[in-house]
């Protein structure tokens, strides 16, 4: 039976690591690795997910000394996430590079439906930054809104209005799809 770490658990390890306890870095590593992975391929780019989940835990690791705990390891993390995931898209704006032909799959769902998953990611990149971001982390990766609020840095109604609008995008989008394929 593979359960979830807690996020009790998953802190406990973080507060370890930052110790410079290296057995409970690979547990803090493994218990939030797909999560990561998941965050940057939905907020920064699919086709640099595995880079950028890397500079996550790059990050992470030299700021982990400096972790107390105030929030969950889970949110702290998901926070630098998010900011490594802005920086990217930055840089991207500044120096495009066309996207691989071939798409990457999600490690942590290999059986995964990849057409779904292709009109999902396609659906999401036509939402403004801030409505994506605030879907992507309330309904792709489960987190409440008061964490979500917490990785965004804003106030938790500013969650829900962007999740609200977010969701009324993605309905007009599919409407107009289901329009178009109609004619």
């Amino acid at each position: 039976m593979n359960t979830q770490p807690s996020h009790a658990e998953v802190t406990r390890w973080a507060l370890q690591a930052g110790a410079g306890d290296m057995t409970a870095m690979a547990l803090f590593i493994r218990a939030t690795q797909a999560e990561v992975w998941r965050v940057c391929a939905h907020l920064g780019n699919r086709w640099a997910a595995d880079d950028l989940a890397q500079e996550v835990y790059l990050r992470a690791h030299r700021s982990l000394p400096r972790f107390r705990g105030d929030s969950s390891a889970r949110t702290w993390l998901l926070t630098i996430a998010r900011r490594v995931c802005a920086d990217h898209v930055r840089e991207q704006q500044r120096r495009p590079a066309p996207a691989p032909i071939d798409e990457i799959t999600d490690p942590a769902d290999p059986a995964a439906d990849h057409a779904g998953h292709g009109a999902l990611r396609d659906l999401l990149e036509r939402l403004d930054e801030d409505r994506k971001e605030a879907f992507v982390l309330t309904q792709v990766l489960g987190l409440s809104y008061q964490e979500a609020a917490e990785v965004s840095g804003c106030p938790i109604g500013t969650i829900r209005s962007r999740v609200a609008r977010a969701r009324e995008d993605l309905v007009a989008a599919v409407r107009a799809a289901d329009d178009a394929a109609q004619s």
